[in-house]
Parts: structure tokens; sequence; C-alpha cells
């Protein structure tokens, strides 16, 4: 058997073994005997550590890193996640319960989200998990229902900064948007709060995510440790903690690179020089699809090659309701292609004929790859499709039309 070797420079995370990619050391013909299933997500827990690896090699020490379960909830990665970062941030009772069944304590699980419903709300309060309140109402919501079960809830208030991350794929802060409370609003409450109603712990400063550009995600830290240490000391009470926000992307498309973390290291330690009362506090950075998209691939396979018109179709047994972001309609304006080729013929020349891969749904926007160059691509060939590490099957339909779930392998 021939030694393992990259995929290829830019997906240069996984090996490949006699030209097949693969996870955790297995190939993908391996994978589908042990799930008994040609349709299937497969994530490499070396992957994942190396990416953290990575952020705790740049960022320093002072400031821990939490992982946002919502980008992959998947339990026994979340579970595996333990070892590896210093807390979890959850968006609903489900990914909490998920959290509190891990070995995370539950001091490092904080609950965040617009809209978070009574029964959430009082959900958080029994586990004891941090409530990252969003609006005045929830917070009023918050303190009652802890004096009626008796129970003093954990809060930090989200807020909503008046400047934007600059070149983000999703702007979560400045303007008016839905999540956290506006800072100016903020100013004006947090001396006014009965602190005896609530153990408060800081503040969730939270702009955008997907970023690929340096220079931005320095510009949104300045601007966050500039906001941190107004609202320390406008807050009457001890603050705890911080949270920096997220923002770190990965690159899916032709022409992206990955993100350069040393100059956005660098410019961290000068802060926490620069602002001495905030490098007292528990500083956090919050990061899902960073940590976890690059390590995971969605594997179909090849059904039928059919021609039309001219141009070839690759039909394969998967599709948006497993993979809706691939499909681009997941936030995308425009669809692009993710990265993607012949599992079982890596390392080859790639074909001169552009085509389409497409999954079994009744909808034209069931496309996995369009007019791409892929290896000789044969009936019961895997179609693999890379950076499916995050968004996945849970912020897909999978019950769109009926067809079986996806399933899940972490290796």
């Amino acid at each position: 058997m021939s030694k393992p070797t990259p995929v290829h420079a830019d997906m240069d995370q996984f090996d490949t073994l006699d030209n097949q990619i693969l996870v955790g050391g297995k190939k993908l013909d391996v994978i589908e005997g042990m799930l008994d299933k040609s349709v299937f997500y497969a994530y490499d827990k070396k992957v994942v550590k190396a990416q953290i690896d990575k952020f705790h090699r740049a960022i320093p020490q002072a400031i821990k890193l939490h992982y946002a379960i919502k980008a992959n909830p998947y339990p026994a990665l979340v579970n595996a996640m333990c070892e590896w970062v210093e807390g979890f941030d959850v968006a609903s009772q489900k990914e909490m319960l998920i959290a509190l069944q891990s070995n995370m304590p539950v001091k490092d699980i904080s609950f965040a989200g617009p809209a978070k419903q009574e029964s959430e709300i009082k959900a958080a309060i029994c586990a004891g998990v941090t409530l990252h309140v969003e609006s005045e109402l929830e917070l009023s919501r918050a303190i009652d229902i802890g004096q009626q079960l008796g129970i003093l809830p954990i809060v930090a208030f989200r807020v909503n900064p008046a400047f934007e991350l600059k070149a983000s794929g999703m702007k979560m802060g400045g303007g008016p948007k839905q999540f956290g409370i506006d800072e100016e609003r903020l100013f004006e409450m947090l001396p006014e709060l009965d602190y005896t109603k609530m153990h408060f712990r800081g503040f969730h400063i939270f702009w955008g995510s997907q970023n690929l550009k340096q220079d931005a995600i320095i510009d949104a830290h300045n601007n966050t440790f500039e906001l941190a240490q107004r609202l320390v000391y406008a807050t009457p009470v001890t603050v705890e903690t911080i949270n920096l926000g997220g923002g770190f992307g990965i690159p899916y498309f032709p022409g992206e690179t990955r993100l350069d973390l040393a100059p956005i290291g660098d410019n961290l330690a000068t802060l926490l020089s620069s602002y001495p009362k905030l490098a007292q506090l528990e500083l956090i950075i919050e990061l899902g699809r960073f940590i976890v998209a690059e390590a995971g691939i969605y594997v179909s396979k090849i059904t039928d090659i059919k021609v039309s018109r001219g141009h070839t179709y690759l039909m394969t047994n998967g599709g948006l309701h497993h993979h809706l972001s691939n499909s681009g309609n997941f936030g995308q304006v425009i669809r692009k292609n993710y990265p993607v080729a012949i599992g079982n013929k890596m390392n080859l020349d790639k074909g001169t004929e552009a085509v389409t891969a497409v999954g079994p749904l009744c909808t034209p926007l069931d496309t996995l790859a369009d007019k791409m160059y892929l290896t000789d691509p044969q009936i019961g060939d895997w179609l693999v499709v890379f950076q499916s590490g995050a968004y996945g099957p849970t912020a897909s339909p999978q019950d769109f039309l009926g067809h079986p779930h996806v399933a899940e392998i972490l290796l």
C-alpha cells in the first residue's frame, strides 16, 4: 500500500491512501461499511484539534476559547471538545442539554440568542448556566422566574455595539439588530439596575462572523476593548467576564485564503497591555465554524450519469436536504461552489469536461457542484464536499421531500 499523502495544497488537512481520502485514518469505503450508509458526514478529530492548537499558539493565553455549539452540535464532537476548549456557548435549550451532559463545567456554559422563550429562560436558570440577556423584557422575565424558583439568575448582557465588523459574511452588530441591547441604551440601564436580584457576570459583545480580513477583525477588537472598558466603568458592581465575540472565518471559495492569526494575536497582546483593567477579567473569544468547518466532509455516491443537451449531470444520493449551505441557500447572495472532489480519485489529474452534480430532490436548487472539472467521475464513485464540518445536518431541511436522513461519524 502507498504512503498517505496530502489531498492537495488547499485541502491539506486530510491525507489520502491509494488515492482515496482518509478521515481519522479510514477510507471512505471503510466508513461506509461501519455506518452501512453511503451518504454521511465524517469529522476528523485531529483536524479539529489542529485548528484549536493554531488558535492557542497565536492568541494570548489570557484569552479563553469557547466553542459555539450551533456550528455543529453532534454530541460526540461536543464531548471531544471538552478537553480542548475552555467553555461552550449554546443557542437553544436542546444545545444547552447537550453541553450539560458533557464534561464541561456549568460555570463555563453560556446561553445566547434572541427571543428566548420563558421555558428556555427557566431551563437556563435551573441549570445554572450564564444567560446572555438580549432585551430588557428578557431581563425582567429572568428576574421574575428566578424569584419564583428561589434561584438567583446568572446573567450577562449581550451588547449590540454601535460599530460594525467590516467585510463580514454575517454582520450581527451595529445599526438596528435583533441581537442584544443597543450600547447607548445599556449605558442608561446600568446605573439603575437592582443587582441584588441577579448574579451579574459581564458582557457579550458580538459583532459578526465568517471574516477572512485580519485588518477588519483587528479593528473590531480595538473597538471592542474600548467599548468594554467604558461598560466596566459604567457598571456599579464587579464585572467578571467579557465575551469579545468571534468573527474568524474559513475559506470556502476560489480566491479565499485561510485567516492569518498572527497579527490578530499580536494586536490582542497589545490591547491587553493597553487595558490592564480588562486584562484582569475573564476574556473569551467564541468560535464555531472556525474550529470545525475544515474538519468535516460531506460524502455521497454517484448513482447515475446523464447528459442533457450536451451537459453532463452526476446524479447522487445526497443533496441540499443534508447540506443546505453547500447548495447556496443558507444566506448566500450568489451561489458559489464549495471545494468538491471525487473522493476515491484524489491526486489524479482533473477532467477536461465541466460537469454538474445534483441530488435526488425535485427542485433545481438541489445542486452539489455546478460546472466543475472533476477526475473521471463514474457511477459508484464518491463525491466529497470539503469545508463541511459546520452548519451541516442541523442547518438543513432533512425531512424535505421525505428522503432518508444523513449519517454522521467522528473519527
